[in-house]
């Protein structure tokens, strides 16, 4: 999908179709107006024969309007104003993208972005015309010969108001299309079969992004693990036939003195729960246990795109969570790469075992800032459903800082408890911690477990369990939260 920005009449554009807005009252958006004067007040005549409602939402698609170049034209309902919120705004957005979507149309005009969103600009309104147009557009790749036909829009302009900034509106699209690259990469691997999407698939792609973008990359094997002493990843991997990988990459867009920021990414290719066997039912979607490590890979890739001027680091432990003669057991004790013992009490709750050594290996960096992602506890998807991940951090400007790019993106994250009464569950009479506590809070005492390895680093962790994917009809990962952590380090990068 291509897109541009013109400035021209909406009345005069050869496109396939104009998009246009208009409210339950039947008033007009700036475009509409324009595209009713050129028909004689043909728009007007007909929405008041009722065909569209004007709801949010709500589309009709108008053939052949008198004094109007384009063949359609898109109506799509803003409510009862044509000032919107930014939830009607990316609703109606999304609504009409998918009328345009499913009808043939390769070219149209967008002239959405001069509607007015209650506390958002212009370019807050651009950028989510671009990331949801990706969205709607995205197509999971079929494990077969036969693969869905190539329909739907190709080409999208932007009409925007006439006093607008170009040159800066350029750059938020292009800086969108490369966060929508990186979420797409982000969904292809999540949706990938586990027996394709393995540690050394995950391992082979970043060596393949490493190169794409010149980029610095570094696979750990098994050996070099061992050698390093990282007990509690390997105990994971223990029970698989696949060999767990430990990535790592650099982007550097920042002098080498300025001390980088790491995106430490969950990387279970699959999850079975190990001896604590997980149920049956919906076991496949255990293929999505890698997501986190999938959400940095895409957003390294799209802060190379970027260009940003940040230095940023990912780490990705990657592995299997497989029964089998060999695979840790319920009480078994290991010894992490901080030196701190582990009970595993549950194996079943292996993320946090492969994230504790890999946030202590990330220690070596000298972090500004270091950020883990995980699908770690079903826990919070109790807490906070499929709308928000949950969002813990030692250091209560970094937990603003998130929150604040996650409202910005609508990818958004929700702040939890890290207290000290929260650790209590986690003692052993056997080792230094267990990694389980009661069923009780069970997300945030699976943060407390990973703070016990990050006292020295300013830390936050992400817990996208209930948003990384979707299931039913519309089952697939969701790229979730790419954006978050872009806009997060575009702000950083100023």
């Amino acid at each position: 999908m291509e897109f541009s920005i013109k400035a021209q009449s909406p009345e005069k554009s050869r496109t396939h179709c104009v998009v246009i807005a208009v409210n339950e009252a039947q008033q007009l958006s700036p475009s509409a107006q324009v595209l009713n004067d050129a028909s004689a007040a043909y728009l007007v005549k007909l929405l008041r024969q009722g065909d569209l409602s004007g709801k949010v939402g709500k589309t009709l698609l108008v053939h052949n309007v008198p004094g109007v170049a384009a063949p359609r034209v898109l109506l799509v309902g803003t409510g009862k104003e044509l000032t919107v919120n930014e939830r009607d705004y990316r609703s109606l957005v999304r609504a009409a993208l998918r009328a345009l979507d499913g009808s043939g149309i390769a070219d149209a005009l967008l002239c959405l972005a001069e509607l007015d969103v209650t506390g958002r600009d212009l370019e807050w309104r651009v950028e989510q015309l671009v990331t949801i147009a990706r969205d709607v557009r995205y197509r999971i790749t079929r494990v077969s010969d036969k693969q869905d036909p190539a329909y739907g829009v190709k080409t999208i302009t932007l009409s925007l108001p006439a006093k607008a900034n170009l040159a800066k509106i350029k750059t938020v699209v292009a800086n969108a299309e490369a966060v929508a690259n990186g979420t797409d990469l982000t969904r292809d691997l999540g949706n990938m079969p586990p027996n394709l999407c393995t540690p050394s698939y995950l391992a082979k792609q970043a060596r393949a992004l490493g190169k794409e973008w010149k980029l610095e990359v570094d696979v750990l094997e098994e050996a070099d693990m061992k050698k390093l002493g990282m007990g509690s990843l390997l105990a994971v991997s223990s029970g698989s036939r696949q060999a767990p990988k430990l990535i790592v990459m650099h982007y550097t867009g920042a002098p080498k003195t300025k001390k980088p920021i790491v995106l430490v990414g969950k990387g279970i290719t699959f999850d079975t729960g190990g001896i604590s066997l997980k149920p049956a039912p919906e076991m496949d979607e255990m293929k999505f246990d890698m997501c986190g490590a999938a959400s940095v890979l895409g957003t390294m890739r799209a802060v190379a795109e970027m260009k940003l001027a940040i230095n940023l680091t990912i780490v990705v432990p990657t592995c299997e969570n497989m029964p089998d003669g060999n695979a840790t057991r319920p009480g078994d004790i290991v010894r992490s790469l901080s030196g701190q013992t582990i009970e595993i009490l549950n194996t079943d709750a292996e993320g946090r075992l492969i994230l504790c050594d890999a946030l202590t290996y990330s220690e070596r960096f000298k972090p500004d800032t270091i950020i883990d992602v995980a699908t770690l506890t079903g826990a919070c998807v109790i807490a906070l459903g499929n709308e928000a991940a949950g969002l813990f951090a030692n250091d209560d400007a970094l937990s603003s800082e998130l929150k604040a790019a996650g409202d910005y993106t609508f990818d958004r994250a929700w702040p939890m408890p890290l207290w000290e009464e929260y650790h209590e569950g986690l003692k052993s009479n056997f080792a230094d911690v267990g990694n389980v506590a009661g069923r009780a809070g069970g997300s945030i005492t699976a943060a407390c477990f990973l703070s016990r390895f990050t006292k020295n680093m300013r830390w936050a962790h992400l817990d996208i369990a209930g948003v990384a994917w979707k299931s039913g009809k519309e089952k697939g990962a969701t790229g979730r939260p790419v954006s978050l952590f872009c806009r997060y380090l575009i702000t950083r990068a100023g």
